[in-house]
């Protein structure tokens, strides 16, 4: 009897195995791997609804975005917890100036507040292409149900998500919350709305990549890199303190010695921000795992 009882319990061992692993493995694209960055932020105003599904009508694999928190505890899109100046409108129709723009704390406000300021009609001086239209910093909740339903409506594949937590330590409960809360805020989102498994968390603060992997290991990570600040791949890695599914640096930093790594570790490349077609063909031959782009418009003339 104790045989059978634990043959049972050895075959059920193994299946929760599996699903984990088949959870990890399906986390990420297995082709090359398309992110149109903030949506599209190169022709529509980013990290919007609108931007979304224009890059899915674009034909990216992977709608890449910036999450933060209001002060009544929800995720919204947002590459800054403030309204940058660049793209802001305050509540009485005046722009923001960059010397204000960090007094329009997004964690000080609720979300009903953040709805006042538009972020789609001033033009953006550094992407004249983008269309001008009215728009706001959406819930995190709200982007997925639209990206969900343009895409079944389409008949296009569901997009997978590769969402950053925008979060340092420095700032830690003044402009966001410490790590564990929000990961914990970002994770009630996803998985109320089942997307676990397309689903990347990336973030250039390496403890909330550590907090996912110790709580929540079946969510795909995304380390970013943004300047060479360590002296090897391995160092930067022993930094992070596991292995991540996928390794983020910005563009101008691939190396074919950092591809090889990365082979060798069985860890996904997929650089920021590739603007030029010549840059992405480059970087496609050398054998990057995908590109991030604020003009996912250019992916179709890949080879």
């Amino acid at each position: 009897m104790r045989s059978i009882q634990w043959l049972i319990l050895c075959i059920l061992l193994s299946c929760t195995v599996a699903k984990k692993h088949q959870a990890t493995n399906m986390s990420t694209p297995t082709s090359f791997d398309t992110q149109g960055h903030r949506g599209c932020r190169g022709l529509m105003p980013e990290n919007t609804i609108p931007a979304m599904l224009k890059a899915l009508d674009l034909g990216v694999t992977t709608l890449e975005m910036d999450a933060v928190i209001t002060k009544d505890s929800q995720v919204i899109l947002s590459h800054e917890p403030f309204f940058n100046h660049e793209i802001s409108t305050s509540p009485d129709g005046l722009p923001i100036s960059e010397a204000t723009e960090k007094q329009h704390n997004i964690f000080q406000l609720d979300y009903t507040d953040v709805q006042r300021y538009d972020v789609g009609l001033a033009k953006h001086p550094r992407f004249p292409r983008q269309v001008k239209i009215a728009a706001v910093k959406p819930l995190l909740a709200a982007v997925i149900d639209a990206a969900e339903a343009h895409a079944k409506q389409n008949n296009r594949p569901l997009p997978y998500y590769n969402i950053e937590t925008k979060s340092q330590a420095s700032t830690d409960n003044l402009f966001h919350p410490e790590p564990g809360r929000f990961v914990e805020l970002l994770m009630q989102v996803i998985l109320q709305k089942q997307i676990a498994q397309r689903v990347i968390i990336q973030s250039f603060d390496v403890r909330t990549l550590q907090y996912l992997h110790q709580h929540y290991p079946q969510i795909a990570t995304a380390y970013l890199v943004e300047r060479p600040s360590l002296n090897s791949m391995d160092a930067q890695i022993n930094k992070l303190g596991f292995t991540p599914t996928i390794f983020s640096p910005e563009h101008r930093l691939v190396t074919t010695a950092m591809i090889n790594y990365c082979r060798e570790k069985k860890i996904k490349l997929i650089p920021w921000t590739v603007n030029d077609l010549s840059t992405m063909q480059k970087l496609k031959d050398m054998g990057v795992d995908g590109i991030i782009s604020d003009y996912p418009n250019l992916f179709t003339q890949l080879k």
